[in-house]
């Protein structure tokens, strides 16, 4: 069982960190055009992010359940992705 946990957290680390660095790229692109489908896939990405992050600090902090802490993951990841998908739906305004 401390074999499965510590893959766990490991994984979670990952994509905590891809996650992170992926939302600052999104970011700085989003301030460089400030093109809306860029603001979008942005939030989107911070959303995954930070559900990653809230989800693996309620169960390893603050011992909250792994099936409750996979919910609240589940929720920010689902928001998250919505966001993705409005992202390549969203259309910039000619001339800009």
């Amino acid at each position: 069982m401390y074999a499965d946990t510590v893959v766990l957290i490991v994984l979670k680390t990952v994509t905590l960190v891809c996650g992170a660095i992926l939302t600052w790229l999104t970011y700085k692109t989003y301030r460089r055009t400030g093109a809306a489908p860029m603001r979008a896939l942005w939030l989107g990405m911070g959303c995954i992010t930070t559900g990653t992050l809230l989800a693996g600090s309620a169960h390893q902090l603050l011992t909250v359940p792994i099936i409750k802490s996979s919910i609240v993951q589940s929720l920010f990841t689902t928001v998250g992705f919505v966001m993705l998908i409005y992202s390549l739906y969203t259309e910039q305004p000619i001339g800009n």
